[in-house]
């Protein structure tokens, strides 16, 4: 199963970033008020539950954790969407999809090197 952790303050942020020096890392952001965001709520927890430890996977409320979810969008350069999934290695996205992309299927070639970088300014 992959390691699982929600973002919630700039410090927890910054040691995801860090962490991407190490291993890829997924950050969903979800809007727990939408019925799409739920939907890949759902593949997103498939995802971490078929997925190795090797992984982490991050969540970002956007609704509760607004400022953080702005900071994301901000410092990472990838106009801000929900529910969207960022892909980083070495602090930079490499990946990114929205809506209804965001697929444990997608997850998994994304992770692989299977789907090329989509364009980062959605």
């Amino acid at each position: 199963m992959a390691e699982f952790k929600e973002v919630s303050n700039s410090q927890t942020l910054n040691e995801i970033l860090d962490e991407s020096i190490q291993r890829k890392v997924f950050i969903f952001k979800h809007s727990t008020t939408c019925p799409i965001s739920a939907r890949a709520w759902q593949e997103v927890q498939n995802f971490i539950n078929q997925s190795s430890s090797e992984i982490l996977v991050t969540m970002i409320k956007v609704i509760e954790s607004r400022p953080i979810s702005n900071q994301v969008a901000e410092d990472l350069g990838v106009k801000h969407q929900s529910p969207q999934v960022l892909l980083l290695s070495d602090r930079q996205v490499i990946w990114t999809t929205s809506h209804q992309s965001v697929t444990q299927a997608n997850l998994i070639k994304a992770l692989a090197g299977e789907i090329q970088p989509f364009n980062l300014n959605l």
